[in-house]
């Protein structure tokens, strides 16, 4: 007989709404810890212009920026469905923490390193790992070796190497993870995936997940919001899977084509709108409204 297993809160959910609260950093911290192989704490979730929804800035989207106990400054971005500029926008909101966190007339000194962590649930292209790693290094063309910087820190000239400083980049690529998990790493992707955790892990973060993130312990106008949440990402899936198979057709006219992705377009905003009603009936909050769907106050005002 196999084992029970409860229903838990996708992670995309949980980062927008639960793991900011303080009593909930051992879930957040436990998936840095695996993937750093390094116990990290988090000292503080950081909330500046950045991690905002302004409709001037396109790139803003950044689920959390997190602190560390170093100083060193973390941002996790979940990310349902593809984006034009997908990379260009993470190193955009790399660029713009970096400026974000040291003041004008600082020493350089007092810039913290950043690590960029996403969170990707479509096909970002080719690639047979589930896991990517990027970091800056400095390797010499001819003799391969890896460039240190000398710099004086108390009155001591110490080595640095490069990658110390520049930020380091992780893309975890969820559907591409098939196996059955055996190490804690793939024990949280399998749970990324799937929203699944073993009854008897003790994996970090998802022991603490098992109490916290329980699909039943939420009340009921949060398990309605969350359920049309689940519901926007199978029909913006689908969309998308029907729009590359009919882009894959031949014979298919541009006019016909603009025509289908207007009516779909038009089809998925009365869907959000549509839900976003519900819940402003509902009673929940404006802020909480505009996460569940994605749209602005303003657009929720006029319902």
């Amino acid at each position: 007989m196999g084992k029970l297993k409860d229903r838990y809160i996708r992670f995309d959910w949980a980062i927008k709404r639960l793991l900011r609260d303080k009593a909930n950093f051992a879930v957040l911290e436990g998936l840095l810890t695996v993937l750093f192989e390094d116990k990290t704490q988090i000292v503080e979730i950081l909330e500046s212009e950045g991690n905002q929804l302004a409709e001037t800035d396109k790139f803003n989207r950044v689920d959390i920026k997190a602190k560390n106990s170093k100083g060193e400054i973390i941002l996790v971005e979940v990310q349902n469905t593809r984006e034009v500029y997908y990379l260009e926008r993470i190193l955009y909101g790399v660029a713009k923490t970096i400026t974000e966190h040291i003041s004008l007339g600082e020493s350089y000194g007092n810039i913290k390193k950043v690590y960029s962590i996403s969170i990707v649930y479509f096909d970002l292209g080719k690639g047979n790992d589930y896991l990517y790693h990027g970091q800056n290094r400095f390797i010499g063309v001819h003799t391969s070796d890896e460039l240190q910087i000398s710099t004086k820190q108390e009155d001591a000239i110490l080595p640095k190497y490069p990658r110390e400083i520049f930020p380091e980049y992780y893309i975890i690529r969820v559907n591409e993870f098939d196996k059955v998990a055996k190490t804690p790493l793939e024990e949280w992707v399998n749970y990324l995936k799937t929203g699944e955790i073993e009854p008897d892990t003790k994996v970090p973060g998802l022991s603490e997940a098992r109490e916290k993130l329980k699909y039943y312990s939420m009340a009921p106008a949060e398990r309605y919001a969350y359920d049309e949440h689940l519901n926007a990402i199978m029909i913006q899936n689908d969309v998308l899977s029907t729009a590359k198979l009919e882009g894959l057709t031949e014979g298919r006219s541009k006019g016909r084509a603009e025509g289908r992705e207007e009516g779909r377009a038009e089809g998925r905003e009365e869907a959000l709108l549509s839900t976003a009603r519900n819940l402003k009936a509902m009673g929940l909050s404006m802020e909480d409204i505009s996460r569940a769907t994605g749209l602005s106050k303003e657009d929720i005002l006029k319902l």
